[in-house]
């Protein structure tokens, strides 16, 4: 990932760090899992100061962009629908099991489904 700050722009650096990668991880080109450089490391790249990266990175983690841990630095967030699809399919895998366990064919399984939405 290369990122660049225009310091003759009337946009604050972070704001530019901000969109760029925003627009990197719409467009595919940072992935869910992608680690991203610290905020020394960056800040040193940029020749920015740390609290400017620093905000950055918490306005995109703020926004769900992107996800710190301690241990594994920053990366790229799971888009929130991705997490709620594998939600989803967690469930219907131990529904689908709690029906088989008790005897329930798929139709009455669907019918239990249909009642409680």
């Amino acid at each position: 990932m290369i990122l660049s700050v225009d310091s003759g722009s009337v946009v604050p650096a972070y704001e530019q760090i901000v969109g760029q990668v925003v627009a990197a991880v719409r467009s595919g080109a940072l992935l869910p899992g992608t680690k991203l450089p610290t905020v020394r490391q960056l800040a040193g790249d940029l020749g920015l100061a740390t609290n400017t990266v620093a905000r950055a990175y918490r306005q995109l983690e703020g926004e769900g962009v992107v996800a710190t841990n301690r241990r594994n630095g920053t990366v790229v967030a799971t888009p929130p629908s991705a997490r709620a699809d594998e939600e989803v399919a967690a469930a219907a895998v131990l529904f689908v099991k709690a029906a088989q366990r008790s005897g329930l064919g798929i139709g009455d399984a669907m019918s239990v489904i249909r009642e409680a939405w």
